[in-house]
């Protein structure tokens, strides 16, 4: 009789933060598709297409309630699920102000804090908040954007926006080299323009086209070590 013991491999798991619709709703979807556990945030109590989600497949899916854009929630959440060790961690957040065609110049300052808030300053509290419930080989990403591109800035035009993907890039940058002697992936995703609320009707491209790609690139960087600015091609992104 053979005294070696078969193992049955982990599920892989993922905290995804910003889940209850839009681009973050369908990468939930497509890792439950693929096997993965997940764990997505909403904001509020009401009910969300991820709430569908969770219940069309209990014990793979749980839902959690946080507003990155409160610091003591991010606390808050990071205690509750304190006991559990997650192989990636991906933030999903952003939103633009509500006229995209005004220039630095015209921008409100209310409007401008807001958006910066919720593109740069959250998604980075995020990481650091709930960045220790990442195994140490584990992979943390954003949802960043193509507009955060410097180089890339050739046309002008969406300023407000550029400006809070860019810092963001810019602060991940930062986390990266502090953390430069870890074994972590780290990850800044451009998505690319996709038809969704923010996205708008006139994007070329589908969630269903894209968010596959999408998952494909994020699952892709597991195991290497150190910061990726990507496209949903798996293409470097010029700073």
């Amino acid at each position: 009789m053979s005294n070696t013991r078969s193992s049955t491999p982990s599920i892989p798991s993922i905290l995804l933060v910003g889940a209850s619709r839009g681009l973050g709703y369908a990468m939930a979807e497509e890792f439950v598709q693929r096997g993965w556990n997940v764990v997505g945030t909403v904001r509020g109590s009401a009910r969300t297409e991820l709430h569908d989600l969770a219940e069309a497949h209990p014990g793979q899916v749980t839902v959690e309630s946080a507003d990155i854009t409160d610091a003591d929630q991010l606390v808050a959440l990071r205690g509750r699920l304190a006991p559990r060790r997650f192989d990636m961690l991906f933030v999903n957040a952003g939103t633009a102000n509500q006229n995209q065609d005004e220039t630095i110049a015209e921008v409100s300052t209310d409007e401008f804090v807001h958006v910066m808030v919720t593109n740069a300053l959250s998604p980075m509290r995020a990481i650091e908040t709930l960045g220790p419930l990442v195994t140490d080989e584990g992979l943390i990403g954003i949802m960043s954007s193509g507009q955060g591109s410097v180089a890339n800035n050739e046309k002008g035009g969406h300023e407000v926006y550029r400006g809070t993907k860019a810092a963001l890039n810019m602060y991940m940058r930062s986390y990266a080299a502090r953390h430069a002697d870890g074994l972590r992936s780290l990850l800044l995703m451009a998505p690319g323009w996709i038809r969704t609320a923010l996205g708008g009707a006139d994007a070329p491209a589908t969630m269903d086209q894209t968010i596959p790609a999408i998952v494909s690139v994020v699952i892709g960087q597991q195991g290497k070590p150190g910061l990726q600015y990507l496209d949903r091609n798996g293409k470097v992104v010029p700073w």
